[in-house]
């Protein structure tokens, strides 16, 4: 059987001055044209080729020995030529470019741009690129908990979070408590893994562990007390989304990072505010050891 979308090796039957026809074997009645430019040197009848199947300008089946970027049910990332009124055109290592549909987008691209699609066969018969890859994700990833990878965004879920294609193959998930910025489909993100699924999707996180992460959070609020003059208006009953606006932390991560400071004496709170110290306690202890070893 001849497949649309697939690397086969198929014979090659008949031979024409325009190319060779190809079949899975010699009696077969369907075959398809491999044009003269493609076929190799050598090549005669009775010769196995490998070929990729797709449909030429005229919608006629067509084999190529060039090699695909993906074949159907597959994913790549592939760059967009061109945008015309009907979708976007994807560069996929042939002569014929991909139509990625508008109604299959996730986001507005452009020419240049860069985008993770799954290849499918459409309901007219055509090849055809999707970027709603998550039923062509597998769920078999080599990492464990705690071990760090890139993701590709590709879908954002304002109740469940933003889902990530992690290595541009694998389901992975940042849940909502996890996302404290803006994230945008197409976005190449670092994450470690929090959790590995009885189903083997991936949960996430763009964070360090707390223990690790509450010096980097420390170190963004002092920066911005310096910025404003030594406080900010910051107390006990503000909100989680003036600190994700502000600091872009969840308040755990804020109320974690202030503990620390107070703890090493860099800051000091009021109800309403919170304020740089003059000396920060550590600062003193060093003054008051340097007198006593004079």
């Amino acid at each position: 059987m001849i497949e649309l979308g697939k690397k086969q090796t198929l014979e090659i039957v008949r031979e024409k001055e325009f190319g060779v026809y190809l079949a899975e074997k010699q009696g077969d009645e369907a075959s398809v044209l491999l044009p003269r430019r493609q076929v190799p040197d050598g090549a005669e009848i009775g010769s196995r080729l490998q070929v990729f199947i797709y449909k030429d300008s005229e919608d006629r089946l067509i084999a190529t020995t060039a090699e695909p970027r993906l074949e159907v049910g597959g994913l790549a990332v592939l760059k967009v030529r061109e945008v015309s009124r009907i979708g976007a055109f994807l560069d996929m290592g042939l002569e014929k470019d991909l139509l990625l549909p508008f109604k299959e987008q996730n986001r507005r691209l452009e020419a240049g741009d860069e985008c993770l699609v799954a290849l499918y066969v459409d309901k007219s018969g055509r090849l055809a690129a999707t970027t709603k890859v998550y039923p062509y994700l597998k769920s078999d990833s080599p990492y464990g908990k705690d071990d760090w990878a890139e993701a590709r965004v590709y879908e954002i879920n304002d109740r469940l979070g933003v889902f990530v294609a992690v290595d541009d193959r694998y389901f992975g998930l940042i849940p909502s408590r996890e996302v404290h910025g803006p994230c945008q489909p197409g976005e190449v993100v670092r994450v470690r893994v929090t959790k590995v699924r009885e189903d083997g999707k991936l949960d996430l996180s763009l964070r360090e562990k707390a223990y690790r992460q509450i010096g980097e959070d420390a170190g963004r609020i002092l920066e911005a007390l310096r910025q404003s003059g030594g406080e900010l208006p910051f107390g006990d009953r503000v909100s989680p989304d003036v600190i994700r606006s502000r600091f872009n932390l969840s308040k755990n991560a804020f109320k974690r990072a202030i503990g620390h400071l107070l703890k090493e004496g860099q800051i000091e709170l009021t109800p309403e505010r919170i304020r740089l110290t003059a000396s920060p306690q550590k600062d003193k202890g060093k003054s008051e050891k340097r007198r006593e070893k004079s």
